[in-house]
């Protein structure tokens, strides 16, 4: 028997979970990059069996579900003053805080279980973070307001620091693209299945 209708449901069903994922992007300011473009879904159809698979980046599960800083305080920033001759912190300029936190995301578990991802030695990876920052076309300035050289490159690494440090805060970029989608799925794959089961019975009948 042919699944005609199911495989299109499904199908369907890995396109529109897609679509609002990179919608999702979009919002978080993150349209148009190597996740963004990564975004695909691929159904295999098997003996007895459906396979739909999503595709992406591997840090698009890090970036869904956030991660846990290994140390906020290192990126704290302090002000100075000169004090008897020596520089010396004059207060917090700004201060370090965790921006993981424990999520629903698909990719640790569901209601509220501890995110399970979280920095310890490993550095985020300083590429995607360079062509974010080329792609913004963000740059440091030297003293005189013009662009420094080696720019990308610096906000990467600091970038790398920072994130290290504080963690990345949860997008659901994905999660809240598939539940919202999956709510619809049961109905739909029962209407499907039901058209193909009496196209079956029809083109028995006419045998």
């Amino acid at each position: 028997m042919e699944y005609k209708e199911v495989k299109e449901t499904l199908e369907k069903f890995g396109e529109a979970v897609i679509n609002s994922a990179k919608v999702n992007l979009k919002k978080n300011d993150m349209g148009g990059g190597n996740l963004f473009n990564s975004l695909k879904s691929d159904l295999t159809a098997e003996q007895n069996a459906f396979l739909l698979d999503f595709i992406m980046e591997d840090y698009g599960m890090f970036q869904d579900a956030g991660v846990w800083g290994a140390k906020p305080s290192l990126a704290t920033s302090y002000k100075y003053k000169r004090q008897g001759g020596k520089r010396v912190r004059a207060g917090i300029k700004y201060k370090g805080r965790q921006k993981g936190r424990s999520t629903n995301s698909i990719f640790t578990g569901a209601n509220g279980i501890k995110n399970k991802f979280s920095y310890k030695s490993k550095m985020p990876p300083m590429q995607p973070l360079m062509q974010w920052a080329k792609r913004k076309n963000i740059r440091f300035r030297d003293d005189k307001g013009r662009f420094a050289k080696g720019n990308y490159r610096t906000i990467g690494f600091w970038l790398q620091k920072r994130i290290f440090a504080q963690g990345l805060k949860p997008t659901l970029f994905f999660s809240k693209a598939f539940r919202k989608e999956f709510k619809k799925l049961p109905s739909e794959l029962l209407e499907a299945f039901a058209i193909d089961v009496e196209r079956q019975l029809i083109l028995g009948i006419k045998k």
